[in-house]
């Protein structure tokens, strides 16, 4: 059986791990990239055409394919909304992406153009929104809601009944309590412990880890 056909808009890191797990694991077949014309820089990517996104719709039209917005959290997560809108505007189907090696339960539901990478564990009764990235190895609780245009990145703790407002960015390690609301556009920092609700665009930090005056040769004890 004949795979649907997708365009990719990007040509960065984010839209080769797409085109990646798109190509081994999906029922779609990338057929073209496209980005803005004043950042297009080469006429082709992973072997296949790059298209300027203002004429995309001509040469790949949205009758006839999907598309999948591959744009990571820059100015937390607002070029990705602005595109994944565009290309709505378009009349493109956006698609999702779910690993077969995530875990999820019968109920689940994810919106458009949603990029859930391997090893998430996602309990019942969770709802995902559009244009939502998890990237790999997170926990999703129970009754969690997760809005339109977030961020997950790695080993994030999202513990049951939390809801996180849209266009969040949770970063690598984070750990949100129990049944504690995110408001709008938030950015949690690596490593940070949210155990109350927060407010829109709050930003947690957690310091990094301190560099010793000790070099590695000289310690005794290890």
């Amino acid at each position: 059986m004949a795979k649907a056909s997708v365009v990719v808009f990007g040509t960065g890191e984010q839209a080769d791990v797409a085109h990646f797990y798109l190509r081994h694991d999906s029922p779609y077949e990338v057929a073209a990239f496209t980005v803005d014309a004043k950042y297009l820089q080469a006429s082709s990517f992973n072997r296949l055409p790059v298209v300027p996104f203002e004429e995309i719709a001509q040469q790949f039209p949205p009758a006839a394919n999907a598309m999948f917005v591959a744009i990571g959290y820059k100015g937390v997560n607002a070029l990705r909304t602005e595109k994944y809108l565009a290309a709505k505007a378009m009349a493109y189907k956006l698609i999702s992406y779910v690993s077969s090696k995530a875990t999820v339960w019968p109920g689940f539901y994810v919106g458009e153009n949603c990029f859930i990478l391997e090893d998430n564990t996602i309990q019942p009764f969770v709802t995902i929104g559009n244009n939502v990235t998890l990237w790999s190895g997170n926990h999703i609780g129970h009754h969690s809601t997760i809005g339109d245009h977030c961020f997950v990145t790695s080993h994030v703790v999202i513990s049951g009944g939390v809801n996180i407002g849209e266009a969040c960015f949770i970063g690598v390690n984070a750990t949100i309590r129990d049944h504690v609301k995110l408001g709008k556009a938030c950015v949690i920092g690596a490593g940070s412990l949210i155990l109350q609700d927060v407010a829109d665009f709050s930003v947690y930090s957690q310091a990094g880890a301190q560099l010793s005056r000790v070099p590695s040769f000289r310690l005794k004890k290890l």
